[in-house]
């Protein structure tokens, strides 16, 4: 039996996983992974995650080139999350910047609806994803 059997999906087969960069700690984006996107990633050592909006398996950086390579791949204590450590090439976030969480909440209270940008823009998703509109994973 691998791992992968005793980890807790929820009722549409999907775990959630963090996405880590091994070397400095950043949080680079949240997405949901199945048992065949694992098994993927392992047999690959690239990551894949499972799409909800389009309800198919994808490979991180199939149309952008923008891969993830796995340095290392933990379980949290109720198996129903992962952390997973990579090596990021390029920016993990569609929008162009180098993690998804590029938006901080300012000023920090229940009221507030502004963000400020604080990372630093990597690509053009224009010229990445030649024209098509990108949809959150």
């Amino acid at each position: 039996m691998s791992f992968i059997d005793t980890l807790k999906y929820d009722e549409r087969g999907l775990i959630p996983a963090i996405i880590q960069d091994a070397e400095n700690g950043e949080v680079l984006m949240f997405a949901f992974t199945n048992s065949t996107a694992l098994k993927k990633t392992l047999e690959t050592g690239l990551m894949h995650f499972y799409s909800r909006s389009r309800n198919k398996l994808w490979m991180k950086g199939e149309e952008s080139g923008h891969t993830q390579k796995v340095v290392e791949m933990r379980v949290d204590c109720d198996t129903d999350a992962l952390l997973i450590k990579v090596k990021q090439k390029g920016g993990a976030c569609h929008t162009g910047f180098r993690s998804c969480f590029y938006r901080k909440v300012e000023p920090l209270a229940v009221d507030t609806d502004k963000y400020t940008e604080d990372g630093k823009k990597l690509f053009n998703p224009e010229d990445v994803y030649k024209g098509k509109k990108k949809k959150a994973r």
